[in-house]
């Protein structure tokens, strides 16, 4: 019953070990997330994502802002 073979200490480690295996599970979903966005920077630019990019880190713009893009399409070089 006791000791580090015991029933009390199986329980803790295997409590310890189902915790470990959720942290194991939130991690690799976190990785793959940033996989994923790491992709998008690099393979295929994604414009719009990049602008959301900005705009939650830098907090550029407002909520409920109306955002117009002004292309000038004449003298390009």
């Amino acid at each position: 019953m006791d000791g580090d073979r015991g029933l009390i200490s199986y329980m803790k480690k295997k409590n310890i070990y189902e915790q470990l295996k959720i942290d194991q599970n939130i991690l690799n979903n976190k990785i793959t997330d940033l996989e994923y966005k790491n992709s998008i920077l690099t393979e295929n630019i994604d414009l719009d994502f990049i602008e959301i990019l900005i705009r939650e880190k830098f907090l550029f713009g407002k909520e409920d802002e109306t955002t117009y893009i002004i292309r000038n399409h004449g003298n390009q070089k």
